[in-house]
Formats: C-alpha cells, structure tokens, sequence
C-alpha cells in the first residue's frame, strides 16, 4: 500500500514540461546549463529515469510538483 505522498508524485517528461511551460526544448535546457547566458539557477533539475548505467538512453524527467513550484514563483515575481 502505498502512502498519500508517494502516489502523489508525477513525473513529468520533456514534452508535459514544454507545455506546462511555454519553454522551448533548448529554452529548458539552457535553463539547466551553467554556462548558457539562459541558466536559471531556480530552474528544476531533471531526474535521471534510467537506474541501469550499462543504458545510454538518457531518459530524464522532472517532478510535477517542482514545475509547478517554479511556474508559480515566475508568476509570484512579476
């Protein structure tokens, strides 16, 4: 069984970001780079989706709830 805040959890993959978003593909990963005059620092990180190293996919996600976390601080800035 599992608990309220587990089942809760969503991840999001790239193309739910974009469109909860706005962001371009390259928007939001520059968003995440350090040396894109684009960083956010605020931006959420992506999580690795794929536990088994030997795999090269590179499949990430974010978690919903910090989507929408940072979408609401965008929207509490201005």
């Amino acid at each position: 069984m599992s608990t309220p805040q587990s089942s809760a959890r969503k991840i999001l993959r790239l193309k739910q970001v974009i469109e909860r978003t706005g962001l371009a593909r390259s928007t939001i990963y520059d968003r995440m780079d350090p040396k894109s005059s684009r960083y956010d620092q605020s931006f959420p990180t992506a999580i690795k989706l794929n536990a088994n190293a030997t795999n090269s996919t590179g499949a990430v996600g974010w978690l919903e709830s910090s989507i929408d976390q940072w979408i609401e601080q965008r929207c509490a800035a201005h």
